[in-house]
């Protein structure tokens, strides 16, 4: 059996020890190699389908890759068996798969996950959203750990994520990083490293009463947002701070003014607001919501409270700002938004509801394995754009995976250019 998965060429499957299918992400010969990049897409597909799936390099041509039944490869090429070794052409052209070697109704799941990969084969266009992917203050709290790292040597402590993209933690804890959720796992004495939502005070004191070695990674913008926090409770207003109840941002910021400070998410929850002082009330925002939403927000504070006052520019955050423009931009063109980031970070998903407003359809890409064959049946101009705290390389993976599918026309649009730097924080000796 076989799949089409990139122009004129196929992805064989092979029947893998500890497995119930391999899918190779690259097949080797001798003097050549083909890769075949929409293997991630055909991988998570059998996943989701029940299938212990494996992965990795095929060698061909200099004797059967591990794990191939008897017959060699005659497994990997039927009308190849009799080729001299090194010989690159049927290898490529020719997939089998030895559905006897599947467990009893794996089969069928395989045929109907090929069968939905062949359905979404198909010419692209690939209109990637600029900017897109780290901005200033991520890519600072990430160089943080990293100097730690560099000057101390693992372990490195770090309340929290330090940027919500699963790629980005799983990198730095494998190079030393230990992300904790409480000072109460960081012994006594050693050095802990805010991560960039920021922290409310309360952390802050806690980490001086267990002599912690301090690092602040809070974003600088966050870092405004909390100082407007103080100086608003100070004047005597209410804060009404707009923003998700349970995100690491809000809760440092409203801990800033305690007392003084509520939090709503929608406008329908402005209803139900009481403050001590309809005259004084001020609002602040959570940096990274989505723009349109938050305006909804503020004009309902604004007809509730006449006097409503608000900061001297707005909260949201530039990068949040230009990367909802950026899709805005390219939405009209599309019949599909990739969005890579994780499932926690807010400024990504507010990007994937930014399009869904706009009726286009549209998900949430941790990794190019979540990609669907069904989303991209109808999918003749695809555009891709990634969250604030998602690396760039996502994109690129995300955009080799649907090349694999067909040939792919990538096209940029630029909303904004960035041009903010953040200097760094002092790591103490």
């Amino acid at each position: 059996m076989t799949v089409p998965i990139r122009t004129g060429k196929v992805v064989p499957l092979f029947a893998a020890p500890g497995a119930d299918v391999l899918v190779p992400n690259e097949i080797r010969w001798h003097g050549g190699t083909e890769p075949c990049p929409a293997a991630p897409l055909l991988a998570g597909g059998l996943r989701r389908r029940g299938l212990r799936v494996a992965d990795g390099v095929v060698l061909a041509g200099s004797g059967p890759p591990p794990g191939i039944p008897p017959g060699g490869r005659a497994a990997l090429a039927p009308d190849w068996a009799g080729a001299p070794a090194g010989t690159p052409g049927p290898a490529l052209a020719v997939g089998h798969l030895n559905t006897g070697n599947l467990r009893q109704g794996h089969g069928e799941a395989v045929r109907a996950e090929l069968a939905a990969a062949a359905k979404a084969m198909r010419p692209r266009v690939v209109r990637l959203a600029a900017p897109r992917s780290f901005c200033a203050g991520v890519e600072r709290a990430i160089r943080t750990v990293e100097r730690a790292l560099a000057e101390h040597g693992p372990p490195v402590y770090v309340r929290k994520q330090i940027v919500h993209n699963t790629h980005v933690i799983n990198e730095l804890a494998a190079r030393g990083a230990v992300f904790v959720d409480e000072l109460d796992h960081v012994p006594r004495g050693q050095l802990v490293i805010f991560s960039a939502h920021g922290v409310p005070p309360s952390v802050r004191a806690h980490a001086r009463e267990r002599a912690l070695r301090v690092v602040d990674a809070t974003c600088p913008l966050v870092s405004k947002v909390h100082a407007e926090a103080r100086r608003f409770a100070g004047r005597g207003d209410t804060v009404v701070l707009i923003g998700r109840h349970d995100h690491e941002e809000v809760v440092g910021t409203a801990g800033e003014a305690k007392e003084s400070t509520v939090v709503v998410e929608t406008a329908g929850d402005v209803a139900g607001l009481r403050v001590p002082d309809p005259s004084r009330v001020s609002y602040l925002t959570q940096t990274t919501l989505a723009v349109d939403e938050t305006a909804g927000v503020v004009d309902a504070l604004r007809a509730r409270f006449p006097a409503l006052r608000g900061p001297r520019s707005d909260d949201i955050c530039y990068a949040a700002t230009n990367r909802q423009a950026a899709v805005r931009a390219v939405l009209d063109e599309a019949d599909l938004l990739l969005v890579a980031g994780s499932a926690n970070s807010a400024n990504s998903r507010h990007l994937v509801e930014l399009a869904h407003r706009h009726g286009t359809p549209a998900h949430l890409v941790d990794r190019c394995e979540d990609i669907r064959f069904a989303w991209l049946r109808t999918a003749t101009t695809v555009a891709v754009t990634a969250g604030a705290s998602a690396p760039p390389e996502l994109v690129d993976r995300m955009v080799a995976a649907l090349g694999g599918l067909g040939p792919v026309t990538v096209e940029e649009r630029v909303a904004a250019v960035e041009t903010v730097r953040f200097g760094e924080p002092a790591v103490p000796s």
